[in-house]
């Protein structure tokens, strides 16, 4: 039996959880294909010192590497926090199935960036699905950046 994206997301959070503990920004994300989770990561802007290292960019490389592909059309990524333009400009390039996210991002979400009328910046296939976990999501990022000011 195919398991949830609750269950899935669940995953994410503890990478985010572990990014938390590295003081990074807490943002996990995993890829799932076919039931298995076949990557999973957090954010690494600190520990790489690379402005590019969010957690959704390593998901993608590591599940491109691991399949030896370049593009995703049968997987979808969990992200605990709505992807920035950058991530969501990857994952159109990788034509992601689905994109399951927790929390908005209203601050450095896609959506901010959107012009009426256009949809989202993904592949024209892509599913979208948000506020799966956004509770719990939302108050870990909140914890963060309230323990840093």
């Amino acid at each position: 039996m195919p398991e949830s994206d609750e269950f899935y997301m669940r995953h994410a959070l503890k990478e985010a959880h572990k990014a938390y503990l590295d003081g990074e920004v807490p943002i996990g994300a995993l890829v799932v294909m076919q039931d298995k989770i076949i990557a999973r990561t957090h954010n690494q802007v600190e520990r790489l010192s690379d402005s590019t290292a969010h957690a959704e960019i390593i998901a993608l490389t590591s599940a491109y590497n691991f399949l030896g592909a370049k593009y995703l059309p049968e997987a979808t990524l969990y992200v605990t926090i709505e992807p920035c333009l950058m991530c969501a400009g990857a994952m159109y390039w990788g034509k992601i199935s689905r994109i399951v996210y927790a929390a908005d991002d209203e601050k450095n979400g896609y959506r901010k960036y959107l012009n009426p009328g256009f949809k989202n910046p993904f592949h024209p296939k892509t599913e979208i699905v948000s506020g799966i976990c956004k509770d719990e999501c939302a108050a870990l990022i909140k914890q963060f950046f309230k323990a840093r000011r």
